[in-house]
């Protein structure tokens, strides 16, 4: 984990800041009363970059890095990301499946040393109505309903992300196992979040 020893807990807000030439997320602990902790990362992804990458750092400074989520050269179609540390050993990874796609967003979740988790979209209708969204003349309208993923391993819950209400998106997400590596978890939030714009 972090040396600061910080990403402990299961539960984790993400929220998107306001930024021109990036797509920025700060990371936060929840507290058990529900407030939001200290800045535990904060994540930038580089908007129409040829291949995607998001960059971790430690505080708003992004002077340390804590770790990068990469596309993956070895995915062939471009839906396959690695997640590594500072040091570029690898913590997992997670891929988008097109086809499960069309009707509700799919994602698969790597940890090595772990099953594979499979998340959904919950809601099949706020999922289709979002792809109807797409498809209006509202580009600059966001799609302000919540929706939710659900992860889980041979039918045991392993996380779930809820999108709250809101002009910016923020995201609780909650990790039901112990074990499961928080970045990890966090990468695939933001993966998500830069994917339903």
């Amino acid at each position: 984990m972090d040396s600061t020893g910080q990403w402990t807990g299961g539960r984790f807000t993400v929220r998107q800041e306001t930024a021109l030439k990036v797509d920025r997320y700060a990371v936060r602990g929840l507290q058990p009363d529900g407030t939001e902790g200290e800045v535990l990362a904060v994540a930038e992804a580089k908007r129409f970059s040829l291949r995607e990458e998001t960059i971790f750092y430690a505080d708003a400074s992004r002077t340390r890095v804590l770790f990068t989520t990469q596309e993956s050269a070895h995915s062939g179609i471009g839906d396959g990301f690695e997640v590594r540390d500072a040091a570029g050993d690898l913590i997992g990874g997670f891929e988008e499946k097109p086809v499960a796609s069309l009707l509700r967003s799919t994602w698969v979740l790597h940890q090595p040393g772990s099953s594979a988790a499979v998340g959904r979209e919950r809601n099949w209708f706020v999922a289709v109505l979002r792809r109807v969204w797409d498809f209006l003349p509202l580009e600059w309208v966001p799609f302000l309903w919540p929706y939710h993923f659900d992860f889980s391993t041979d039918g045991k819950p392993v996380f779930k992300v809820d999108k709250k209400f809101g002009l910016r998106d923020r995201y609780v997400l909650d990790i039901a196992v112990p074990g499961m590596d928080p970045r990890l978890v966090v990468a695939q939030v933001v993966a998500l979040a830069t994917s339903q714009e």
